[in-house]
């Protein structure tokens, strides 16, 4: 399996919509609690910025995707944000590092200088050792800045990387 990274189009988004649902009903590490259908998908990822997909160079079959928007506005609106998704029975194969990494270009490119992630949950320990090893700086914690699906809070861990 060879894994490319290349911009989404229309065809890929009933894809994309069950990777992202994936992650929101697992309620782990996305904030968003509400699932996407074709129609609130399309509008969603219409409105970012940049959105990407990691899909199979031969099969085109996606396997994960990000996508990339401003953090803030105005005198803040150099900083950027971004989520990763990767289907659960995909993981461990090094597709989030190609989509982080692939995002910092893209970022960059779309005239970022800052890359800053608000709500990494603690417990996320493949994330964050991926973001550290990327050479994001962690910023501290926000206790109990999650609410993770049972209920219960976990604390929160922002990271920054200079474009």
């Amino acid at each position: 399996m060879e894994i490319q990274i290349r911009p989404y189009t229309e065809k890929d988004l009933p894809d994309m919509i069950g990777i992202w649902n994936e992650v929101v009903e697992e309620g782990i590490a996305f904030p968003q609690e509400n699932l996407l259908n074709l129609e609130t998908g399309r509008r969603f990822f219409a409105e970012q910025t940049y959105n990407a997909v990691a899909a199979d160079a031969a099969s085109g079959k996606i396997y994960g995707l990000y996508i990339l928007h401003p953090n803030n506005v105005g005198r803040c609106g150099h900083i950027c944000n971004a989520s990763y998704a990767v289907r659960s029975d995909c993981r461990g194969r090094h597709i989030g590092e190609k989509l982080v990494s692939d995002c910092l270009r893209q970022g960059k490119r779309h005239g970022f200088q800052i890359m800053q992630f608000n709500a990494v949950v603690a417990s996320n320990i493949h994330a964050r050792h991926l973001y550290e090893r990327l050479g994001f700086i962690p910023l501290g914690i926000i206790p109990k800045g999650f609410r993770m699906k049972d209920g219960h809070f976990e604390d929160i861990c922002p990271y920054y990387y200079e474009l």
